[in-house]
């Protein structure tokens, strides 16, 4: 006969093995190839970063004209015979760079300037290809995060509309007189480039870390840190159009002494431009085209950014993290080393190697920059062990 059971029988079975908690909706949210998303967006930023450079020396090398056709896809094969060289050659010389400023120049001298422009636009290409095979690869796999498809498509586009700004520009020196572009289309070139670059080396950092991580760091968030320094960001940025201003005309050459712009601190004759017909042209042109007044306004908002970012480095050094105090030293190092540059490249009288160096200072600098604000808006906070000091 089978004993009666216990009431307490249930107490002694086996536990149920507890459900593991579910996450929050972040979590349950698909991530995408963050890191590899991540990996591209830098091989992109390299590219871009090289472009701003060769950019730089074609400018310098005068090189930039050499090539007179903009054809986007049979233009990235060179001449390969002598015969095409030659054809390349006779539309050069009939531009007016050729016939006022260099009508000695011989077919081997050619060769030099075009293979810089050609350079130029064939790492363009490189980084439109980068881009699209990149995104497709990660659209069609369905790995872009959510929230990132815009953000990927901003890069994409602004990189195209760099391409035709850029045949923009180098139309406007192809007519006329002119025997170098004109300089407020190579500001719009070349701050565009630089608003590229931003963006890549955002989402490069933005992509360091997960969203939730993001979401816990913005909590302490330094507000007045981050406003000052995005304040800081668009007053470098206006500095990099006004020394776009001042490649454009070669500026940089007007004056080589410093502190004083000659015998004065003021250019004498600032707002001189002649009309070539032997009047002058409006006051307002003299800011464009005007040698003296335009590395006046340069050498100024320099000044005006040295003091500006002193202040917002004082208030850097005195944040709560670690990390963040650091990326506001190396911000204020580099804004020290770029005056330097700035000062040298005056000096030497825009000499190719310091002018060429002062530009890729003021990569290093944008990008300090960004990061010194990323890490205001998005601290790394200390561990128990180590603390935030």
């Amino acid at each position: 006969m089978a004993g009666k059971r216990s009431i307490f029988e249930e107490v002694a079975a086996p536990p149920q093995k507890a459900a593991a908690p579910l996450g929050g909706m972040i979590d349950a949210r698909p991530k995408g190839a963050r890191h590899a998303i991540r990996g591209w967006l830098i091989i992109l930023f390299l590219m871009v970063a090289a472009m701003i450079v060769v950019g730089g020396l074609t400018r310098l090398t005068d090189s930039g004209l050499s090539i007179t056709e903009w054809r986007p896809v049979t233009g990235a094969i060179p001449p390969l015979a002598e015969a095409d060289w030659a054809a390349e050659f006779e539309k050069y010389r009939a531009t007016p760079q050729f016939a006022l400023a260099n009508p000695q120049m011989t077919l081997a001298e050619f060769k030099g300037i075009y293979w810089w422009e050609w350079g130029h636009r064939q790492l363009g290409r490189a980084i439109g290809l980068v881009w699209a095979v990149g995104f497709l690869w990660f659209l069609l796999r369905r790995q872009i995060p959510p929230g990132w498809t815009g953000r990927l498509v901003l890069v994409g586009a602004l990189g195209g509309l760099q391409g035709a700004i850029g045949w923009w520009m180098v139309a406007s020196g192809l007519t006329g007189s002119m025997v170098s572009v004109a300089s407020y289309r190579l500001a719009v070139h070349l701050g565009l480039g630089f608003a590229i670059l931003g963006f890549l080396a955002w989402y490069v950092l933005l992509l360091s870390r997960s969203e939730a991580q993001l979401m816990t760091a913005r909590r302490g968030r330094e507000a007045r840190l981050f406003s000052l320094s995005t304040g800081f960001m668009h007053l470098a940025f206006l500095q990099i159009l006004l020394g776009a201003l001042v490649a454009g005309i070669d500026a940089g050459r007007a004056f080589p002494t410093w502190p004083l712009m000659g015998d004065s601190f003021f250019p004498a004759d600032a707002f001189y431009v002649p009309d070539g017909q032997g009047g002058t042209l409006p006051a307002w042109h003299a800011f464009f085209e005007n040698p003296g007044l335009v590395q006046f306004n340069h050498r100024i908002a320099g000044y005006l950014l040295m003091g500006f970012g002193v202040a917002v480095w004082l208030r850097g050094r005195k944040s709560a993290h670690a990390t963040t105090r650091f990326a506001f030293h190396m911000m204020l190092l580099m804004l020290l080393a770029q005056v330097g540059l700035g000062i040298a490249t005056v000096l030497t009288a825009a000499h190719l190697h310091v002018a060429i160096t002062h530009q890729i200072g003021a990569v290093l600098l944008w990008v300090l920059i960004l990061r010194a604000r990323y890490l205001s808006q998005y601290p790394v906070a200390g561990s128990i062990r180590e603390g935030t000091q």
